[in-house]
């Protein structure tokens, strides 16, 4: 038992001092791997990927990839230094690049390294639903979410090693047989499910901020349920909020995003004209 409060003691210690604090929410974060580290290799493994697919440049595409990503790296740098965060993008070094491929999917890394595929563009239609992505990519990486979930992934290990020291015998047994699926639907999974809807939120703000229709996101995510052909794992067992729950959200948040543009001398937005 002693042995088991000393395992606590010292991961509670340790989730302490390993936070930061996310400036979106004011929320304290796990971050066990400072962005000094991860930012590096970060680029590291961007360039790789780049250099390991076909990067479309110089076209009409990947110009509007570009533009629309500085407009949301511009908007998130305007909110930032009005709310008190002046400096917090110094180490992001902000890249977007459109690669082919015919998967719907676009994704960020740490420190603002972003990918467009091919396959997302006839999804989107529009620029102003490349920027309600571009704004949900460039969310994830301003809210640190992947140094977010790779602490995680690191505290889910320590538990789990945590569990096999402290336990013996049939105790031990049940533990490694259940610990991983509880740990999973339990705690990773709302996690991941958790930073999609703060992403979701914070993108749409610096949307809005960028002079782009807010209400294009709820519209983007039907047209993005309908390309999945409903093939979807039920909401509890996805990394992703279902799209029903995220087209509700964004819904009800746009009306916010649009306040807080007239904050910024934002009162209307760019036509949502097909490109």
């Amino acid at each position: 038992m002693k042995f088991k409060s000393t395992i606590t003691l010292a991961l509670t210690v340790l989730i302490f001092f390993s936070c930061s604090t996310n400036p979106f929410t004011g929320k304290k974060t796990m971050a066990f791997m400072p962005n000094s580290q991860l930012f590096p290799t970060a680029f590291a493994q961007y360039n790789q990927f780049l250099n390991e697919n076909n990067v479309i440049t110089g076209t009409t595409q990947s110009e509007m990839i570009t533009r629309v990503g500085q407009r949301i790296a511009v908007a998130a740098e305007r909110w930032l230094n009005a709310n008190g965060n002046q400096g917090y993008l110094n180490d992001y070094k902000w890249e977007y690049n459109l690669v082919n491929d015919p998967a719907i999917n676009a994704w960020a890394m740490p420190g603002g390294k972003i990918v467009f595929y091919t396959g997302i563009l006839p999804v989107a239609q529009n620029e102003a639903a490349v920027a309600a992505i571009m704004g949900h990519e460039v969310a994830h990486a301003l809210a640190n979410h992947g140094q977010q979930r790779m602490s995680a992934g690191m505290l889910q290990q320590g538990l789990a090693l945590a569990g096999n020291v402290a336990l013996q015998g049939k105790e031990r047994d049940l533990f490694n047989q259940y610990y991983g699926t509880a740990s999973q639907v339990g705690g990773m999974l709302p996690f991941s499910r958790g930073h999609e809807t703060e992403a979701d939120r914070i993108g749409l703000i610096l949307t809005a901020i960028a002079g782009y229709n807010p209400d294009e996101a709820a519209n983007l995510w039907r047209r993005m349920g309908a390309a999945s052909g409903g093939q979807a794992p039920p909401e509890f067992l996805s990394t992703h909020p279902a799209t029903t729950t995220r087209v509700n959200n964004l819904e009800a948040l746009a009306p916010t995003a649009k306040a807080e543009a007239k904050k910024f001398g934002v009162s209307s937005f760019r036509p949502v004209t097909p490109y």
